[in-house]
């Protein structure tokens, strides 16, 4: 087993500026695509520019795109991100269509996520002063002194009436009413 995620910067999940409560801020600044245009390795790249980046363009109008050619060198997608980060993605042998999924990807992240060790699943910018919930939280404190078994304990605990109760309850009513009459009338 590997202690190399020790050594990776910690932090936890978290949305950029509070975004998305007001207006949304698209958190992609620039992208630059990397290709060779001889190379088969490039063939998903160069499809995508062919067919899908002045689309990709129009939708994003916030995203500067660059195109950078290079010769015999793996295709690339370098990503730059409003605070700062960067994150470069390799598209080595990808289709049209994956691009254009990991672009989307791209494109609706904050940050590169891989590059981070969550300390917590959850996190709060306002923690509870109360403490955390726990199923003893509002229970008596008489039962911490009662001793095992106690009746009193499991006897299942019912405010209101059942429908059988209620039922039965209606079914003695109108046995009572019945008897009154045969009384009254006999």
């Amino acid at each position: 087993m590997s202690n190399s995620h020790l050594f990776m910067k910690t932090g936890f999940p978290r949305a950029a500026l509070n975004n998305g409560i007001g207006r949304y801020v698209c958190q992609l600044q620039r992208v630059t695509i990397k290709f060779c245009k001889s190379n088969g390795s490039s063939r998903g790249v160069r499809d995508f520019l062919e067919h899908d980046l002045v689309n990709f363009a129009k939708e994003n109008p916030g995203i500067v795109v660059y195109v950078k050619p290079r010769r015999h060198r793996t295709p690339a997608l370098s990503a730059e991100y409003l605070n700062g980060e960067k994150q470069l993605l390799f598209c080595r042998n990808y289709t049209r269509e994956e691009v254009n999924k990991w672009l989307g990807l791209l494109r609706s992240q904050v940050r590169d996520t891989s590059a981070i060790r969550l300390r917590k699943m959850w996190h709060t910018d306002n923690p509870s002063i109360q403490g955390p919930w726990t199923p003893w939280t509002f229970r008596d404190p008489a039962q911490n002194l009662v001793e095992f078994p106690d009746p009193k304990l499991f006897k299942m605990e019912t405010e209101q009436q059942t429908a059988t109760e209620k039922l039965l309850e209606i079914f003695k009513a109108q046995q009572e009413a019945e008897r009154k009459r045969a009384n009254e009338t006999g």
